[in-house]
């Protein structure tokens, strides 16, 4: 199995397990082992499925302006916590390749492996509720059509995903691409560099 066919399977039982509840408040499992790469992709997914959900809920026309301050407050810390999660899985890649010699001619990506496998994990939980609405009862056979030719695209685009991670996995270890693990600078979350919490201080 190759490292982005787990990362599919891991997602998707992320995915699938967060629905058992579908309960944003609800505690989050750990099927595997602490510290592993499995346990961190884990880890990741129910952060974004999570996410996802927030979303759906402050989109309510109808939310309660306080309950929906603080959601938006919860979204931008789960944001952060994403963040986070994929400069681990970046730094457990560093880790992995750090013996790699890079060749004369290699190239750094346009995106880190993890920002990549970020997109991956967004696809799962994509996938996921798009067929869902191609299986729901109460909608016509018209949005259910149209559901399914958008999950056709999205699991083409998953295929083609992990396609291009898995070569650009094997062009790292090979040295034929470099990658550097750079920490993101959200200058809004940080009360040193945004100027309304600064100017309050």
């Amino acid at each position: 199995m190759t490292f982005t066919e787990t990362c599919n399977e891991v997602f998707d039982r992320a995915t699938a397990d967060y629905h058992i509840t579908d309960n944003i408040d609800a505690p989050r499992p750990t099927p595997y082992a602490e510290g592993s790469i499995e346990s961190i992709l884990y880890t990741k997914n129910w952060i974004d499925v999570a996410q996802w959900h927030m979303e759906d809920l402050i989109r309510d026309p109808q939310i309660d302006p306080v309950a929906a301050v603080a959601l938006k407050r919860r979204i931008d810390s789960s944001n952060q916590e994403r963040t986070d999660m994929v400069e681990e899985i970046d730094t457990w890649f560093r880790d992995k390749y750090a013996d790699v010699k890079p060749l004369p001619d290699a190239t750094i990506n346009t995106e880190s492996p993890a920002w990549a496998i970020d997109r991956l994990s967004i696809l799962a939980v994509k996938i996921f509720h798009m067929r869902a609405e191609t299986e729901r009862e109460d909608a016509g056979d018209l949005h259910r059509e149209k559901c399914a030719a958008k999950l056709a695209v999205l699991l083409e685009q998953r295929a083609d995903l992990t396609a291009a991670i898995d070569t650009l996995l094997d062009d790292i270890s090979a040295g034929r691409k470099y990658m550097k693990v750079y920490r993101q600078m959200k200058m809004y979350n940080d009360a040193d560099t945004n100027p309304v919490l600064y100017a309050k201080k």
